[in-house]
């Protein structure tokens, strides 16, 4: 079972499926998968709502590598407010952790299920 829904009903739809189309054995795995890739989705969209501002972006910046640092300048902010290590940055300024963020998507149990999976 998914608990963790992806905000895109078409995404949970696609997702569904494949779990209807896949052999038993590899079911659960993709149960997994898709609750902690939709529980990561949910916290780079706007995690708690905090929203990244210019001064956000400015800070960001002055902790990147100069070659990367100067090709995210050139992009700019509106085109980094998707780049997963800005959104990760604001959300951690904020105290939200991504890994905590997901333990209270997915749940204690679910989340130590996915990471046995995958250490494995």
């Amino acid at each position: 079972m998914i608990k963790v829904k992806h905000p895109l009903e078409s995404c949970n739809q696609q997702q569904a499926a494949l779990l209807m189309s896949c052999p038993q054995e590899q079911k659960r795995y993709h149960e997994l998968m898709f609750n902690y890739g939709n529980a990561v989705y949910r916290y780079h969209n706007n995690a708690e709502g905090y929203l990244p501002t210019e001064l956000d972006f400015n800070e960001w910046l002055e902790g990147l590598p100069d070659n990367i640092r100067k090709d995210m300048e050139r992009k700019g902010f509106e085109y980094c407010k998707k780049v997963l290590s800005f959104t990760r940055y604001v959300n951690e300024k904020n105290d939200v952790g991504l890994e905590d963020f997901v333990i209270q998507q997915m749940g204690e149990d679910l989340y130590r299920e996915y990471q046995d999976k995958v250490n494995n």
